[in-house]
């Protein structure tokens, strides 16, 4: 009976009719320092027969959010836009997008203010294992790969009829069911899934007079990985070099952005260059609390 409701579901999705919806529970680590730091985060794998994308459930409810009161700040003609950082934006910003059916696949991430379209050029290769086992309701098999700087163990379901699978990983004989890598920082496990309408895009929700704000909004720069790990390491170096040339930026057209964060005691500073020093603080701090990526490769110098 399974059999068919799943044969009936691809049916359903190759001729356009629904998006799968599949829903991931996400484990990792961020610091290698404190092991016992354990993080979970919801993630959606939408599937259509156009391909695939992985991304946050938290950061695009977040977002959508924001794009709301930015689209009601701007309609209100006061010409500002006061932007006020969320704590529940949840805590992976980036996207993962797959097409069918030659897997062509892009991260969408961002550095500071400045949003990227990563192309990837590296295809997981795939050693598929006799070992069997249970995951959930689906019966599974193993594989392995070395893949971004990490070894991973896969466990795909040949009950589910993709090729795919979470973050950028793909092209088993069935869906990936879990994921994690050798060392435990990072595990991926299917813990359901439902058939819906196709949800909007966020690259469609984009802000009315060329406004890009905290990665809401604009167009994404298309860049290889070899340049984003150039400007990843500028980044590092100088944290608070791209909030300051977007500044710049938007310094000559009629709508002003302003930023106010709040310091660790709750005092709401508004000033640029206490902002600046406030940020590059907070993001040297995070990074030396996040050293665990799901990519070492990417990020490394």
């Amino acid at each position: 009976m399974k059999n068919i409701s799943l044969f009936l579901l691809f049916i359903s999705i190759t001729a356009g009719a629904q998006v799968n919806r599949f829903f991931y529970e996400y484990k990792f680590i961020p610091d290698s320092n404190n092991k016992e730091d354990v993080k979970k985060e919801m993630m959606l794998l939408d599937i259509d027969q156009k391909g695939s994308n992985y991304y946050s459930r938290d950061k695009f409810v977040a977002d959508s959010t924001s794009m709301a009161e930015v689209q009601k700040q701007i309609k209100s003609g006061g010409g500002n836009i006061n932007i006020s950082r969320r704590d529940n934006q949840g805590m992976v910003g980036y996207k993962v997008t797959k097409s069918y059916p030659d897997f062509k696949t892009y991260l969408f991430t961002r550095i500071s203010m400045d949003q990227y379209k990563v192309k990837e050029d590296q295809k997981p290769e795939w050693k598929i294992l006799p070992e069997k086992q249970k995951i959930g309701s689906y019966n599974a098999q193993k594989a392995t790969t070395s893949y971004g700087g990490r070894e991973w163990i896969a466990w795909f379901s040949t009950d589910i009829p993709f090729q795919d699978g979470p973050y950028k990983f793909y092209g088993l004989p069935g869906l990936i069911v879990k994921l994690e890598d050798i060392t435990g920082s990072h595990v991926m496990t299917l813990v359901g899934n439902k058939k819906m309408a196709a949800p909007v895009s966020q690259t469609e929700m984009d802000v009315p007079g060329n406004v890009k704000i905290m990665g809401i909004g604009g167009k994404e720069l298309e860049i290889s990985k070899s340049q984003y790990k150039k400007l990843w390491k500028d980044y590092v170096n100088d944290p608070s070099k791209n909030m300051r040339e977007m500044m710049m930026r938007n310094g000559g057209d009629n709508t002003r952005v302003s930023f106010k964060v709040r310091t660790a005691d709750g005092k709401e500073i508004s000033d640029p260059n206490q902002v600046f020093r406030e940020m590059e603080k907070r993001t040297k701090e995070s990074l030396a609390k996040n050293n665990n990526p799901i990519e070492p490769d990417l990020v490394s110098n």
